[in-house]
C-alpha cells in the first residue's frame, strides 16, 4: 500500500470539504459491470450487515488478544506489562479473551476472531483520517467524495423493506469534537443523499426521529415537506449540483415521509420493549431514565451514562434488522480523548469500555440467533487500530510519538495502552456464514505484539463483507469518467477462510 503524504487536521477538513461540494456536481453513479463486461458475483451469506464501532482504537492486548498481564504497582515499567488484565477463558478451547469481557467470551463459540488487522500506514495518525479509511476502504485525501461502505451496501443491494432507510447509523453526534472530519466519511459521497446515512445519535429518542415534531397536524407537516423541497428547488445544490444529486436528494426526503406512516417505524420506538429484554443490553436502565449525555457531556456522569447509549444501540439494531434493515452501524461515539480514545488513563477506561460492550453485544448475538436471523446477520466489531503502552505506529514504521510515557509509572493514569499501535487489531464477526469457534492469524506474545501470520488489510476485509452480502470486491462505479472500485483498485480479496 502506498503511503500517501501526511496532513494535518487543518488540510484534511479542507480536502474532505472540497470532495463533499465536488460530490454535489457528480453526475449519475453508473454501475460498471467489469473491464470485460463480466464480474463474478459471489452467492450471499447474509442479508444485513451490523458493524459495532469501537471508535478511538481499542487495544487488542486489553481486549481480545491478552498478552502478559503485570498487575499495577508503584514504580512499574511501562516495558513490564503486555496488558493489564489477567486473561480469561472462553467458549473455545484456543481462544482467550481479557477480563471484563466475560458474557463475550461465553459466546465466541458463535463466531470468528481475527486478531492481525493491521491499519494502513498514513503517516501521522490522526483518527479521522484512520477511521476515513476503514469505513471507505480509501486513504484521505481523494479527488470525489468516497461513498461509506453502508452506502456502497445501500446503492448496489437496496432496501430489504422498501419503507425501512438501507443505511442506519447510530450513537455518533456531529456536533463534538473533529465533527467535520467524522462527517467527511459519514455519507453517501457521490452515489447520492437517498443512499446516506439515517442518523440516530440518541437511540432511546430514535422515535422522534420517525414521527411529526411535537403538536404538527399532519395538514402542516405536509406543506412544510412542500415548502422545503420548493426551497430546495432554489438552493445552491439548484444551481450549482447536477440533477441526479438533487434528485437523490428529493428521494431521501421521499423515503423519509413514507416511513412516517409505515407500521415499520415502530420498530425505532424503544418504549414498546419489554423492560426485561432492554436490561439485558442495560442492566442498569430503570425507566424513564435518560442515556443520552446532552447536559453533563464531559462530566462525571458521562461513562455510566455512555454504557447505557451504547447497550440501547444494539437493542435497536436487531429491533430494526427485525424489520429489514440492511446495513446498521452501531457506535461507542468518537470523542477526542475519551471513550477507546485512551492516552491517558488507559487501564480504567478500558475497563468502562469493557463494562460498556460486554453485555449488549453478546445479547445482541442470542437474540438474532433465538430468532433465526443470526444465520443471515453478519456482525462485524471492529476499531480503526490498536494501542500500546510505547509503540506509536508499527515496529518497523514508527511515527512521532503522541503521548509522554514515563520511565516509571508513579500514578494509575500512565497504567495502561496510550499510544496508536497500528501493526495488529482485533475484529470480532458473528453470523452471515462466518466460522463458529475460529481464529484467524496469530501476533507475537512479547512486544512489539505485532502481526506473525495472516495480515489482514481493508481492502480485504471489505471485500470478506461484501462477499458475504453477494457484492464482488471489484464492482465499480463510473464517476467523473473514471471507475472507482468498491475496494481500492478492485483488488481487495475475500478471505474464503473465513466462511463456513
Amino acid at each position: 500500500m502506498n503511503t500517501p503524504p501526511s496532513l494535518s487536521r487543518r488540510d484534511f477538513i479542507r480536502t474532505a470539504g472540497a470532495a463533499t461540494l465536488s460530490a454535489l456536481a457528480a453526475g449519475y453513479p453508473r454501475q460498471l459491470l467489469a473491464e470485460e463486461g463480466k464480474l463474478d458475483k459471489p452467492k450471499p451469506t447474509a442479508d444485513s450487515v451490523i458493524v459495532l464501532w469501537m471508535a478511538g482504537g481499542m487495544a487488542h492486548t486489553e481486549t481480545f488478544d491478552p498478552k502478559h498481564y503485570v498487575p499495577f504497582e508503584k514504580g512499574i515499567a511501562p516495558s513490564d506489562f503486555l496488558s493489564t488484565f489477567p486473561s480469561i477463558d472462553t467458549s473455545v478451547d484456543n481462544i482467550k479473551f481479557s477480563e471484563g469481557l466475560e458474557k463475550l467470551a461465553r459466546v465466541m463459540d458463535r463466531g470468528t476472531l481475527i486478531r492481525t488487522y493491521t491499519a494502513g500506514d498514513l503517516g501521522f495518525i490522526l483518527h479521522s483520517r484512520h477511521q476515513f479509511h476503514w469505513h471507505t476502504g480509501y486513504a484521505p485525501p481523494q479527488t470525489v467524495a468516497a461513498p461509506h461502505l453502508g452506502a456502497v451496501i445501500a446503492r448496489t443491494l437496496g432496501p430489504l423493506n422498501p419503507v425501512m432507510p438501507a443505511f442506519i447509523n447510530i450513537g455518533q453526534r456531529f456536533d463534538v469534537g473533529e465533527s467535520e472530519e467524522v462527517k467527511a466519511f459519514t455519507t453517501a459521497g457521490f452515489l447520492g443523499s437517498e443512499y446516506g446515512p439515517f442518523n440516530i445519535p440518541f437511540p432511546d429518542e430514535a422515535a422522534d426521529s420517525v414521527r411529526p415534531p411535537g403538536g404538527m397536524t399532519p395538514a402542516r407537516f405536509q406543506n412544510r415537506d412542500k415548502f422545503y423541497k420548493k426551497l430546495l428547488g432554489a438552493s445552491p445544490i439548484s444551481e450549482h449540483g447536477s440533477s441526479y444529486q438533487k434528485d437523490s436528494l428529493v428521494r431521501s426526503l421521499d423515503n423519509a415521509y413514507r416511513l412516517l406512516d409505515s407500521p415499520a417505524a415502530k420498530a425505532f420506538d424503544l418504549t414498546l420493549e419489554p423492560l426485561e429484554n432492554i436490561r439485558k443490553y442495560v442492566p442498569e436502565y430503570e425507566p424513564g431514565r435518560r442515556f443520552n449525555a446532552k447536559q453533563d457531556r464531559f462530566g462525571a456522569k458521562y461513562e455510566e451514562q455512555m454504557i447505557g447509549r451504547f447497550g440501547l444501540g444494539c437493542l435497536l439494531a436487531r429491533r430494526l434488522v427485525e424489520n429489514g434493515a440492511r446495513y446498521i452501524e452501531v457506535t461507542t461515539e468518537y470523542i477526542p480523548f475519551l471513550n477507546w480514545d485512551t492516552h491517558e488513563n488507559g487501564h480504567t477506561r478500558a475497563a468502562a469500555m469493557k463494562r460498556q460492550i460486554d453485555s449488549p453485544v453478546s445479547q445482541l448475538i442470542l437474540d438474532l440467533e433465538e430468532r433465526g436471523l443470526l444465520n443471515r446477520t453478519l456482525i462485524v466489531l471492529a476499531s480503526e487500530f490498536s494501542r500500546d503502552a510505547l509503540i506509536e505506529g508499527r515496529p518497523d514504521k514508527k511515527v512521532k510519538d503522541q503521548v509522554e510515557v514515563p520511565d516509571k509509572i508513579q500514578d494509575m493514569k500512565f497504567y495502561g495502552m496510550h499510544r496508536h499501535f497500528t501493526d495488529a487489531g482485533c475484529v470480532l464477526l458473528f453470523g452471515g456464514g462466518v466460522k463458529r469457534g475460529y481464529l484467524y492469524g496469530r501476533t507475537a506474545d512479547e512486544r512489539p505484539c505485532k502481526t506473525l501470520e495472516k495480515r489482514v488489510v481493508i481492502e480485504d476485509l471489505h471485500a470478506s463483507i461484501y462477499h458475504a452480502v453477494g457484492i464482488s470486491p471489484r464492482l465499480s462505479y463510473e464517476i467523473e469518467k473514471r471507475p472507482f472500485y468498491v475496494t481500492r483498485d478492485g483488488k481487495g480479496q475475500p478471505m474464503l477462510d473465513l466462511f463456513a
